[in-house]
């Protein structure tokens, strides 16, 4: 599987398991659906952009750092603009686990994504 396609798919496997366990947090539980669509989603987002990057530089911690970069500034856009129905961040709880998720992708596509093959003529 190419690096970028196994970032997508890492991505939001990776991002719908984050979003499901926000189910843990009994004050978000009513809009589950919405939090797990969006986890998958910026899954996707951060999988996409670390395989793409991955494919240029083929740098396993440059892949990582840039994963857990992209991650980290996906969920921290996401933790600011979505408080629960009283008013609460939850800055930690979003951001740890989505930049977690973005090492990971690095990791794994770096590892074990396809590099392409070189052109011939």
């Amino acid at each position: 599987m190419s690096k970028p396609v196994l970032g997508l798919t890492l991505g939001a496997l990776l991002g719908m398991i984050d979003g499901i366990g926000a189910y843990a947090y009994p004050a978000v539980r009513e809009a589950i659906v919405v939090i797990v669509i969006g986890s998958t989603g910026k899954g996707l987002l951060t999988g996409l952009a670390t395989g793409f990057f991955a494919r240029k530089y083929n740098n396993l911690p440059l892949a990582m750092l840039f994963g857990l970069t992209v991650g980290f500034l996906l969920s921290w856009a996401v933790a600011a603009s979505s408080p629960d129905p009283q008013g609460n961040y939850y800055y930690i709880p979003i951001m740890l686990p989505g930049s977690i998720l973005g090492a990971i992708c690095g990791f794994a596509v770096t590892r074990f994504g396809r590099t392409p093959a070189a052109a011939t003529r």
